[in-house]
C-alpha cells in the first residue's frame, strides 16, 4: 500500500515530508524516549543510517512528541546514541494515527516508489532491520 504522508517538523528546525524522499528508500522508526526497546534498537538505526546511507536509505525517526516531556529529553536521547539521522516531532499524534501505531517501537519499511513493504510492530534486532532494508534497497 502506499505510504501515507508524514509532514512533521524537525526536531533540528524546519520540517520532514515523506513525499520529499520519494525515489528513496526510507525506514521510518515510531518511537520514544521513556521505550525501553527504543532505546535498545535506536543503536541499529544510527547503524542503518551510517551503513547504508551513502547508497540512498533514508533513516527517518518519528518521535511520539505527544507523550514526552519536552524535547529536551529527545535531544539528550539522540545525542546519546550519535544519531544524526532527521527525527520529526508527532506533536500531536496525526501521524502515529495515520500509521495506526499501537505501539512503540514500530518500524515501517517503504520502497524508494513509496510503497510501503513491511511493518514491523515492536522490538527489532539488527538482522531483521537488515532483511527489511534489503527487500527496499535497490541492488548494486
Amino acid at each position: 500500500m502506499p505510504a501515507p504522508e508524514i509532514d512533521l517538523p524537525v526536531l533540528t528546525g524546519g520540517r520532514v515530508k515523506l513525499s520529499k524522499l520519494r525515489g528513496q528508500p526510507v525506514v521510518v522508526s515510531f518511537w520514544a524516549t521513556w521505550c525501553a526497546p527504543c532505546r535498545t534498537e535506536f543503536p541499529e538505526l544510527v547503524r542503518l543510517h551510517e551503513t547504508h546511507g551513502p547508497a540512498g536509505l533514508r533513516v527517518l525517526g518519528v518521535n511520539a512528541r505527544d507523550q514526552e516531556r519536552n524535547t529536551k529529553n529527545i535531544k539528550e536521547f539522540l545525542d546519546g546514541f550519535g544519531a544524526t539521522f532527521p527525527v520529526a516531532l508527532d506533536q500531536r499524534g496525526k501521524a502515529r494515527r495515520t500509521y495506526r501505531i499501537v505501539g512503540h517501537p514500530t518500524t515501517v519499511f517503504i520502497d524508494s516508489a513509496g510503497t510501503i513493504r513491511q511493518i514491523h510492530m515492536g522490538p527489532i534486532s539488527g538482522e531483521e532491520l537488515d532483511r527489511g532494508v534489503a527487500a527496499i534497497l535497490p541492488p548494486r
